[in-house]
């Protein structure tokens, strides 16, 4: 079978993966689940993986084939597997779990002391087949492309994930600000529409993701790069700031917002990353306000995320592209060129 494989770590977007002709995965374990691929999400965690940014967090055993966020029709499973049959249509999530350490049992699946991921750890859905098990698949409702779902297997639930955090501390009334439209933002200001009765304010430079935040439910939009956006917050919460704040950006500039425009007891969620947090601790304890960190979601939230999809609360905004093209995406993501979500198609 064909898989996108790094070798080595490069900032060379271009020249990031090969096109390789591997062995296809086999079914060993009683639990195994083989996919075959019909849509891979491409991620800016996948051009971090490129530039060997994940090298100081997780074991990385190259060459690897990296896509995290897959969905595809089950064509193999293993002897013990029950709940999906060969033809199902599902989308997978990253982690592999073991289910019996203290964090699985607890239900913090992200956390599981074995886990693998796809295309982080172990090899991906950048490839004409992907394995996993049982715990990892769900199986899609009629009516729902594997090729179009196919990122919220993480950027769908990491989205979700943070938004799901921030409605319970929203009230009627309150202000949540979305930091960044892009392919993550776009889907967490529809879920923070979706769960909450909050006033949204979604920031971006582009004027055209400012349109489609207004599209998805945003009521004000915002400029950072002509508008004071501590000004801006000021002036709608009558003093008092926003509640949450998802940033989906996530640099040094964003995070910096943080004192200006967090309420008292309020929470910055960082689900974007790439820079640093620079506060002095008295900011923190003046505000008593929060950072929060965000990776992916838990396997229960990706089945909710599914029923908002299935019931038109969110929509996710697409491209799609051939596996030989996987280079150029990574150099359009890189280049800020990629409105929403782009998708490999094996």
């Amino acid at each position: 079978m064909r898989a996108a494989r790094l070798h080595e770590y490069t900032d060379d977007m271009a020249n990031g993966l090969s096109i390789e002709n591997v062995d296809r995965p086999a079914v060993t374990a009683g639990d195994d689940v083989l996919v075959e691929v019909e849509g891979a999400g491409w991620c800016q965690t996948d051009n971090h993986i490129i530039e060997g940014m994940w090298a100081d967090y997780v074991d990385q055993d190259l060459p690897m084939t990296l896509g995290h966020e897959n969905a595809g029709t089950v064509v193999e499973v293993g002897e013990d597997v029950q709940t999906v049959s060969e033809g199902d249509q599902v989308i997978c999530h990253p982690v592999q779990t073991c289910g019996v350490c203290r964090p699985c049992r607890q239900g913090e699946t992200m956390y599981c002391e074995n886990q693998s991921f796809n295309g982080l750890t172990v090899d991906g859905g950048f490839a004409d087949y992907l394995q996993t098990g049982e715990r990892s698949v769900i199986p899609l409702p009629d009516g729902v492309d594997p090729t179009d779902i196919a990122p919220h297997a993480d950027a769908g639930i990491t989205a979700y994930h943070a938004a799901k955090k921030a409605v319970g501390d929203l009230n009627p009334g309150d202000t949540a600000v979305i930091v960044g439209v892009g392919g993550l933002g776009h889907i967490g200001l529809q879920c923070v529409d979706a769960m909450s009765a909050a006033d949204i304010v979604a920031l971006d430079i582009k004027e055209s993701a400012r349109d489609l935040a207004a599209e998805l439910g945003a009521h004000h939009t915002v400029d950072p790069s002509s508008e004071d956006v501590a000004q801006v917050i000021d002036d709608l919460t009558d003093g008092t700031g926003a509640r949450q704040v998802l940033d989906f950006v996530g640099a040094d500039s964003t995070t910096a917002l943080a004192p200006d425009i967090v309420a008292a007891g309020g929470d910055h969620h960082i689900i974007g990353y790439g820079g640093h947090i620079h506060e002095p601790s008295q900011a923190l304890v003046n505000g008593e306000f929060a950072f929060q960190g965000n990776i992916v979601g838990r396997f229960t939230e990706l089945q909710e995320l599914v029923a908002l999809v299935e019931r038109d609360e969110v929509d996710l905004h697409t491209s799609r592209y051939d596996l030989d093209d996987i280079n150029t995406v990574a150099e359009k993501l890189e280049h800020g060129e990629i409105e929403g979500r782009a998708v490999v198609t094996p």
